[in-house]
């Protein structure tokens, strides 16, 4: 077979195959306003810093960042099948609930919710990231333990890889946070980024 007809079928095969495997894969990022850099630079942001540190290591993945800013878990059901036809992702992080706790809502409330959306990407063939969270002790402790729980149990029952503590060396130290010592400055985000790298990698093609 000469040069040129192998060329030509090189050609037709790449032409053939889907935009997903010339693209690589697709990450959701499914989040509030810690995973949408509430008050920095969407550049600084660790979904952003997921971006690069991706191609760094040549993995060739696309992140897709849908997080909002005040969402709860009950916002993130709602509109996650939208979401999931809209971006169709291979890995979905799932970084939702912080909303929930701030405002004391019932953590049985919230497992329906996170649960709902596990089962959602899943049976729409993502694999899924639950990026878990903690309250101060101030919310009292059977509220706190109750509310770290929902991860492990959503985790342990849909099958899902699990990042314990989104805010992992973060949360206890308060030159980390911006004024309202709520949401991690541009510093910490390298920090949470590590923490969520740490149950993404073995994920990763």
């Amino acid at each position: 077979m000469g040069w040129f007809i192998l060329r030509r079928l090189l050609v037709a095969c790449v032409l053939c195959l889907p935009l997903t495997a010339l693209a690589g894969g697709t990450i959701l990022v499914y989040g509030d306003s810690l995973s949408a850099a509430y008050g920095l630079a969407q550049e600084a942001g660790w979904a952003k810093l997921l971006e690069v540190r991706l191609k760094q290591k040549g993995k060739n993945y696309t992140v897709i960042n849908a997080s909002i800013s005040g969402e709860t878990t009950s916002g993130g059901a709602a509109r996650i099948a939208a979401t999931l036809r809209a971006h169709k992702p291979d890995i979905v992080i799932l970084a939702l609930g912080a909303n929930d706790g701030l405002r004391g809502l019932p953590p049985e409330q919230m497992r329906a919710n996170l649960a709902k959306m596990a089962c959602a990407s899943k049976q729409a063939g993502s694999r899924v990231l639950l990026a878990g969270m903690r309250l101060p002790p101030n919310y009292g402790e059977p509220y706190t333990r109750q509310f770290a729980e929902v991860y492990v149990g959503v985790a342990r029952e849909y099958q899902t890889a699990l990042a314990p503590f989104l805010l992992e060396g973060v949360a206890d130290r308060r030159e980390l946070f911006q004024a309202d010592n709520l949401h991690p400055v541009a510093a910490a985000q390298t920090i949470i980024l590590d923490t969520v790298w740490k149950a993404l990698a073995p994920m990763l093609k």
